[in-house]
């Protein structure tokens, strides 16, 4: 059949190409594949333009149908948990660090890039472990093309530990090929010796596995 039953879509197709936005992109916006794209504008003239990509523009409609849908999940969720006991809050906590904590050797550890988790994570801690905050510490990891000062900066104060008390942050090189929602403060690992406490929080996550209500697991 041809593209006769896209003209429009290909008439707008050369327009986005000879204001340089890349194949990608365009395919993006008109919701078609990029092979279509590539046949409709190969012999439209632009000036390459690395800069043009999906961040520089406005969304489009299948863009702000996601981000509405995304926001009415998160009221809804919101509206749903409603304020958490303290048993709940245990509870979560666990989870987090069932997923993104050190559950081997002698030291407390927990890593992630989302601040909010971290800042949950140093509540929850404070809240069930209450450990030395002198023990406290902890480290960044941080490309080495972002401001290493305005990251200690930030995670100290969100975490409530000085700066005094972070490990070198490790600084790999930045990549071309990298992304390019890079975390401008990079990922946060939160750590403390106290294998009692490692300990605690291993036991409490079994404890949860071993409620009623957890599913039974052969073997």
């Amino acid at each position: 059949m041809g593209y006769g039953g896209k003209l429009e879509e290909q008439q707008r197709a050369r327009e986005l190409r000879a204001k340089s936005w890349t194949l990608a992109d365009i395919a993006e916006e008109l919701a078609v594949a990029k092979s279509s794209v590539s046949r409709w504008v190969r012999d439209v003239d632009f000036v390459p333009n690395p800069r043009r990509t999906a961040r520089n523009r406005p969304p489009n409609k299948l863009q702000r149908a996601k981000a509405a849908e995304i926001e009415s999940c998160r009221a809804e969720g919101v509206a749903r948990i409603g304020t958490l006991s303290e048993r709940e809050f245990l509870v979560a906590g666990l989870g987090l660090y069932a997923g993104d904590g050190a559950k081997t050797g002698s030291t407390v550890q927990f890593s992630n890039s989302n601040p909010r988790m971290i800042a949950f994570f140093c509540a929850w801690l404070r809240e069930f472990l209450q450990p030395d905050e002198s023990t406290l510490r902890l480290r960044l990891y941080l490309h080495d093309d972002l401001d290493l000062v305005a990251a200690e900066s930030f995670w100290s104060e969100l975490c409530r530990i000085p700066a005094g008390q972070f490990h070198r942050a490790h600084r790999p090189p930045a990549k071309p090929t990298i992304r390019g929602n890079r975390h401008y403060y990079g990922c946060c690992h939160v750590r403390y010796s106290s294998v009692r406490d490692l300990r605690t929080i291993l036991g409490l996550m079994e404890a949860v596995l071993l409620l009623p209500s957890a599913p039974d697991i052969p073997g």
